[in-house]
């Protein structure tokens, strides 16, 4: 059995977050890209006091990175596709993680089901989805892919702070 002890990343307790906490990270989540003045106006509080907030939230974990969200088609990666890993054993280990050092592999899920792993992957066109595969099959202990194709993306967004209860927030229609 493989040690994968220092590799595993160490179990966050969930933050306590409050209602303004909440604001600041859903109106982040849609435009990092504004002042603590304008983020102050939305959620009703001082820029200061929004601005420990952001500090906090940062150091605690619960904002990971601010970032820019880049379009795959306008950088030359209009190829969205999915991947399943099959591997020898499950979950994470030193020998599946070389497969983070692919720069197309943007996500990298262990899963429950008939694969060990799950990718999202960003490519340039079809001849370079197939080279990544041979790259992938070439990785100590895997065994087997199945790869998805997106056509089309109809919803991409971060992770939603302000929704705190149960779903469906709004019924489902029949149309």
């Amino acid at each position: 059995m493989e040690n994968t002890e220092d590799i595993r990343p160490k179990r966050r307790e969930p933050a306590a977050l409050d209602a303004f906490d909440r604001k600041i990270l859903a109106a982040l989540a849609a435009d990092a890209d504004q002042s603590y003045a304008a983020l102050g106006e939305k959620v009703g509080l001082s820029p200061p006091a929004v601005h420990e907030r952001v500090r906090r939230l940062k150091r605690s974990g619960v904002i990971r990175d601010v970032v820019a969200r880049l379009d795959g088609t306008s950088v030359g990666k209009p190829l969205t596709a999915f991947m399943h890993v099959e591997a020898a054993g499950w979950g994470k280990s030193e020998r599946l993680m070389q497969i983070a050092r692919f720069p197309e592999v943007e996500e990298m899920h262990s899963v429950a089901g008939d694969a060990s792993m799950i990718l999202k992957v960003r490519m340039e066109n079809p001849q370079a989805l197939e080279f990544l595969l041979g790259q992938i099959h070439a990785v100590p202990g895997v065994h087997g892919t199945k790869s998805y194709i997106a056509l089309s993306t109809y919803l991409d967004r971060p992770v939603q702070a302000d929704v705190t209860v149960g779903w469906p927030a709004v019924p489902f229609s029949s149309e």
